[in-house]
């Protein structure tokens, strides 16, 4: 499987697979990932030969990526002058965590920086921490591989914390980025701004004219700030266009901001970031790898 015939290594395997595989699946993704290390993209029987042509164009996006293509640019990055990343060195990161259902107690819980393929195990997932030290200090090595230069800013957005969980993930997590720091270069500590990013919550956009849905639905939009907590740095951004229904905002809150941020250049930085997601041709409701 992992050799052709003249001996050469295979950079993709495209599978169809039947409408109900059962298991099939996650066994070959699990056999290419893990002990193979092959780029798979599988494809169910029903829609290869289905006429909906948007189906190819979807799996064209999925596989470009794989092959280490580039979907999307933000064209107007240097013409406009996105605000944080166009005057120096910069590294975005996006942290995750998905905890196994109640009761399973043997599953851990996964977390995810996406930048490299980088995933760690918690075996505890009431903590809500994530971030390692040594996660950190892979990601600023790989960035100064990739680019010559260490990052002289560090954006850091994070999302699957409760507000019950704020103080206590701030409080280790940028530890782990201060201490990841100063490991690459002794007194090396760019300044840090943290963003928890929320989606579970019950605020919905409502157009003030019932006539008038394009003005609620547009992407980009940002709440009024009277619904923003008075003294705390949040803000409310409808970054996608809702397509129908009424539209839920994502509630970001910046937890610690030693870039001197404006409410304006982390709003304009956030939604351009949600403009990138390698597989939709639209902005999506927050940003992602």
């Amino acid at each position: 499987m992992a050799k052709v015939s003249k001996g050469k290594e295979i950079d993709l395997l495209i599978v169809i697979l039947p409408d109900n595989n059962g298991s099939l699946y996650g066994d070959l993704k699990r056999i290419c990932e893990t002990e193979l290390g092959i780029v798979s993209q599988c494809c169910l029987t029903k829609n290869v030969f289905n006429t909906n042509t948007q189906y190819y164009p979807n799996v064209a996006l999925k596989i470009n990526v794989k092959v280490g293509g580039r979907n999307t640019v933000l064209v107007d990055a240097l013409s406009m002058k996105i605000p944080l990343v166009s005057d120096r060195p910069n590294i975005i990161f996006g942290a995750d965590v998905t905890h196994p259902h109640p009761g399973e107690d043997s599953s851990p819980s996964i977390a995810a920086e996406i930048i490299q393929d980088l995933f760690k195990e918690w075996k505890d997932p009431q903590t809500g921490v994530v971030t390692s030290g040594g996660m950190i200090n892979e990601l600023l090595k790989a960035f100064h591989r990739s680019t010559g230069h260490k990052p002289l800013r560090i954006i850091f957005y994070r999302d699957g914390v409760s507000e019950g969980q704020f103080h206590q993930v701030l409080l280790y997590e940028l530890d782990a980025i201060r201490k990841a720091c100063a490991s690459l270069e002794e007194g090396y500590q760019p300044p840090v701004t943290f963003v928890v990013v929320q989606k579970r919550h019950h605020t919905r956009l409502f157009a003030h004219n019932h006539n008038d849905r394009n003005s609620v639905n547009r992407s980009g939009n940002i709440l009024p700030g009277d619904i923003c907590h008075p003294r705390e740095f949040d803000f409310y951004l409808c970054s996608h266009a809702g397509i129908q229904g009424t539209s839920r905002p994502a509630h970001y809150h910046v937890l610690w901001d030693e870039n001197n941020c404006s409410a304006d250049g982390l709003q304009s930085l956030t939604n351009n970031l949600c403009y990138t997601y390698a597989r939709c041709t639209r902005s999506v409701s927050i940003e992602r790898d």
